[in-house]
């Protein structure tokens, strides 16, 4: 099994285009949903400050996203945007947990301390186990071993996922990431 892997691009567009853009990121998007196997999905972001929108894609294969990097409809969809961009996108591919953590505003070439996530994932990690197996524990008894940490295993990833992890690192990304320079 291959793990899921995330690209986050960060793109300036020119001012008065952002509509556009935003017509070309759905058509992108539907595009990849329909033709691609292994593509699960996106989020986009609007512009902050600096006026650069951030888009995260994601593939459940490494092997997927190369596909999807190298065909024909991702040169057309760039070439079709190519008056709409401002500047070169940046690239950024994670295939780790590092998708979870969302560097603070204004953070130049973002390296999070990987000592520092892994501080927040054991103590995420440990209080939803936690809370888990005190809220549910008395439901699975009599489960097999294996059943019981599966359904908390699922439970625990969907909710770090999609409840908390969006929520904790907006809170938390100046500990995250301890170096960052802002512009």
């Amino acid at each position: 099994m291959t793990d899921p892997v995330t690209i986050t691009v960060r793109r300036k567009v020119r001012p008065g285009h952002e509509a556009a853009y935003e017509a070309w990121l759905k058509r992108l998007t539907e595009g990849a949903s329909r033709d691609f196997p292994g593509y699960l999905g996106a989020e986009f972001h609007r512009p902050g400050p600096d006026g650069t929108y951030r888009s995260v894609f994601r593939f459940d294969s490494l092997a997927n996203l190369e596909a999807f990097e190298r065909s024909d409809f991702r040169a057309a969809m760039l070439a079709e945007g190519a008056d709409l961009f401002a500047a070169d996108a940046a690239w950024e591919r994670m295939t780790g947990l590092e998708f979870w953590f969302d560097p603070p505003p204004g953070t130049k070439v973002p390296q999070p301390s990987p000592h520092r996530m892994a501080l927040v994932l054991i103590a995420v990690v440990f209080t939803l186990v936690l809370a888990l197996n005190l809220t549910l524990g008395s439901l699975m008894t009599g489960w097999p071993l294996a059943l019981r940490v599966l359904a908390t295993v699922c439970i625990q990833v969907g909710l770090m996922t999609y409840v908390i992890m969006p929520r904790l690192t907006p809170l938390i990304a100046r500990f995250i990431y301890p170096n960052s320079k802002t512009l």
